[in-house]
């Protein structure tokens, strides 16, 4: 297996994919400063499964953040919650959350962002 797959797996067991961006900030990484790409990557695993939490709870708050944000990459992180066992509801709620601080935006995009995860799992 190669140094890119390696890499490239974790967002594969996390999300079942690698997003096109990641792919290219490793292969770049890879490339030009390995050293970097490897610190970059043990920040974002540290951060992304504190161990005062479950995956799901850290997928979630993410999903919230991002849709706060209306970024696309929200989507992302919702496919990794429901992956790590959110439910239709849990997602909802957690739109709901985001809204309160973003507005109808940021539930719109949760909304169509948790129909589309939901319906292409089936």
């Amino acid at each position: 297996m190669s140094k890119q797959e390696d890499y490239e797996k974790i967002y594969e067991e996390l999300i079942g994919f690698t997003p096109p961006r990641i792919h290219e900030r490793i292969k770049l990484g890879l490339e030009v400063d390995p050293e970097m790409l490897e610190q970059i990557e043990n920040i974002r695993e540290s951060a992304m499964y504190p161990k005062c939490m479950d995956p799901k709870q850290a997928q979630l708050i993410l999903f919230a953040v991002l849709l706060s944000h209306v970024s696309p990459a929200a989507e992302y992180h919702g496919r990794a919650a429901q992956r790590a066992g959110a439910t239709k509801e849990e997602m909802h709620a957690t739109a709901a959350l985001a809204f309160l601080f973003r507005g109808l935006p940021a539930f719109n995009l949760g909304a169509e962002l948790i129909n589309k995860i939901f319906a292409d799992a089936k």
